[in-house]
């Protein structure tokens, strides 16, 4: 894919009608490639979604690496993990799934359809920029889906490079050109317009509140995502040394920008020494009173969290707040006496330091917990160290989330990495969070399916071999473009025609058609006569 095919146009001013222009030239492209894409095959599906898998897997650790000197948070080796796991594990994960052809259920006489949504306006997270844009690439390839991506301005430079590079690699492999593209300035009046637009047909939002309400206001479809602010609770029937290790492995994992990480640690008296002794050996640094006072000054100040902290490691934010602390200190613990408002510390905190509630019993840890999540957090995640499996249950009814990791990591194991979870970055938060999902999102949320249903009191029998088979004619043949007569692929393929717009054509709709095909085919002449030229 061409770098024309990649970007909006960059050298117009902000204007709204520029906004627009500039928003409408990318959707247009990819509401045919989306159309295109539906012409496809399972076969020729997963064989790009794998291509395009392996190419992200082997770019994990540069991307990594990269991510960590743009933004200046995270732990690399973190980050690479995160990537990997958002390749290739993600694509094994839902081999099985068929999102291209038709479902039989003989018994009840329903035939299901798959739908592609179509064309996927995505937003990516600083936190977690390339396994985002991994994890959501993916998604909307293994469904035959058109994306645009937009990164977050603090990540771009090396979210846009990783979504050319997957887009180049998604193009090899077969798919539509404009299949998968990206936003190179991003800025809050252009993802309005892309939000707003008629032609994107669903938001895929991972970002902060104000960013997925917007897209829920859109009055486009959207999947958003919420806040977390994961409580975890161990009782004294837990094996204290592997819930230590558990906690503190997920609480330091990437410097704790995983929103499904913990927040809060409560637990009993019968516990408590073990525990903490067993959390100083894992790395921990328990604060005195006056550590914690001077935690909470750094970390919080009248307009909210300190982002200066976001990412950072335990040493760095220790030294900030005027604190000594042992070499190899991994998170900070700060006890604390009250959950809610007049508390700051039991608020989502995207850095290595872990708050401490100490509970009378069982009965109070549970009320606490749920407390937390009415202060920040509801309906994403929770964990819970306890062999007592009438303890977790109790534990699962009474926390409003849609997700508790048992004996686990909640940062991985909320996340589907550490448990047999969908493996996502993207965790729905539901009625309880205002969202419209509360299952870890996967490509199964990018695809609806149409119900043919047969009469139930008829004697019909359906024919399964014929009621599985739909037509995939494929790709489109490549045609010389005009002017380049007998040369075809990247150097001869014509601009991709204009889409017809299934909410209705408007003289102004067709008056951008125009307007992108010749600024589109201008591009290309340009790029050819470079060639001619020998420039590359």
């Amino acid at each position: 894919m061409t770098d024309a095919q990649i970007r909006p146009l960059i050298d117009i001013d902000g204007s709204a009608a520029a906004l627009t222009s500039k928003a409408g030239m990318l959707l247009e492209q990819a509401r045919w490639a989306a159309q295109i894409f539906q012409r496809y095959d399972r076969g020729s599906t997963l064989s790009i979604a794998e291509a395009v898998a392996r190419v992200a897997h082997g770019k994990a650790a540069e991307f990594a690496e990269r991510t960590v000197a743009e933004t200046g948070f995270g732990v690399a080796a973190h980050k690479r993990l995160k990537n990997e796991l958002s390749s290739l594990p993600l694509v094994e994960h839902y081999r099985s799934h068929d999102f291209v052809n038709p479902a039989v259920n003989e018994a009840q006489k329903i035939v299901s359809i798959p739908r592609p949504a179509g064309v996927i306006f995505a937003l990516a997270p600083s936190t977690n920029p390339i396994a985002t844009v991994y994890f959501k690439i993916l998604s909307a390839l293994m469904t035959r889906n058109a994306i645009i991506v937009s990164p977050h301005p603090a990540a771009a430079e090396t979210s846009l490079e990783a979504i050319r590079c997957l887009a180049r690699a998604a193009e090899a492999a077969g798919a539509p050109p404009a299949a998968v593209q990206g936003v190179t300035e991003p800025s809050l009046p252009l993802i309005e317009q892309f939000m707003r637009s008629e032609k994107t047909d669903v938001i895929l939002a991972t970002g902060g509140s104000a960013m997925v309400r917007a897209a829920y206001a859109s009055g486009n479809p959207a999947i958003g995502v919420g806040p977390g602010n994961a409580p975890v609770f161990v009782d004294a029937s837990a094996d204290l040394t592997a819930a230590a290790r558990h906690i503190v492995e997920s609480k330091s994992f990437d410097n704790s920008v995983l929103c499904t990480n913990e927040s809060v640690l409560i637990t009993l008296p019968q516990a408590e020494a073990g525990l903490l002794r067993e959390m100083k050996k894992a790395g921990a640094h328990l604060c005195s009173e006056a550590e914690t006072a001077a935690l909470r000054r750094l970390l919080f100040h009248e307009r909210g969290f300190n982002v200066e902290t976001l990412g950072r490691d335990a040493d760095w934010i220790a030294g900030q707040a005027g604190i000594k602390v042992p070499p190899k200190t991994r998170i900070l613990v700060t006890p604390i006496t009250l959950i809610g408002h007049n508390e700051p510390l039991s608020r989502e905190k995207l850095c290595p330091v872990l708050s401490l509630y100490l509970a009378r019993n069982k009965a109070q840890a549970l009320t606490q917990a749920r407390q937390l999540l009415r202060f920040g957090g509801a309906g994403h995640s929770a964990a819970i160290h306890s062999r007592d499996q009438q303890t977790v249950l109790d534990y699962a009814a009474a926390v409003e989330v849609y997700r508790v990791a048992v004996n686990a990591p909640c940062s991985q194991g909320a996340a589907g990495f550490a448990t047999h979870l969908a493996p996502s970055f993207t965790i729905g938060t539901g009625f309880y969070g205002r969202s419209s999902i509360g299952e870890n999102i996967g490509p199964q949320h990018l695809v609806s399916w149409t119900e043919v249903a047969w009469n139930r009191d008829s004697n019909e029998v359906l024919d399964l071999q014929a009621l599985t088979r739909l037509h995939h004619p494929g790709p489109l043949p490549e045609a010389p473009s005009d002017g380049v007569p007998g040369k075809t692929g990247a150097e001869g393929r014509a601009p991709p025609p204009a889409a017809p717009n299934h909410r209705g054509n408007s003289h102004r709709d067709d008056s951008l058609r125009e307007e992108i095909r010749r600024i589109v085919a201008e591009e290309l002449r340009a790029a050819m006569k470079g060639r001619s030229h020998g420039r590359t």
